[in-house]
């Protein structure tokens, strides 16, 4: 069956203007998927998660998930969840180096449900 996405929620890039966002900026586009990746031991938040974007095999750090908004997701990621859906919802330019990437995070949801029936010992089937 197809999976299903639920919204998690939309945040600004964090630290743009500090990493790779530049140098593939001309391939950025809106709707494109970025890959989260925690990063437990960053000196400056122990939350951290990092949006990273692959280009022709080459991964670059675009930013951070902003601090204010990452500790629910990294507790999720550091279980072993791999549940986020992470693209690009928009790109201006021309806005401050915070708001030029937004992105929209929505939750992988399966909805292959388990129809099996359970059999008890006695034979008898629960449901």
């Amino acid at each position: 069956m197809k999976a299903h996405q639920e919204y998690f929620m939309d945040c600004h890039l964090a630290g743009r203007k500090y990493h790779d966002a530049d140098l593939v900026w001309d391939d950025l586009r809106v709707g494109m998927e970025v890959r989260l990746e925690r990063e437990p031991d960053n000196r400056f938040d122990a939350n951290a998660i990092q949006v990273i974007f692959n280009l022709d095999g080459e991964d670059y750090l675009l930013g951070y998930i902003p601090r204010n908004e990452n500790a629910k997701m990294a507790v999720l990621m550091d279980a072993g969840w791999d549940i986020f859906d992470c693209r690009i919802s928009k790109l201006n330019p021309e806005s401050h180096p915070e708001d030029q990437v937004q992105l929209t995070i929505r939750i992988k949801r399966n909805e292959k449900k388990n129809n099996r029936r359970l059999h008890r010992d006695d034979g008898n089937t629960m449901n």
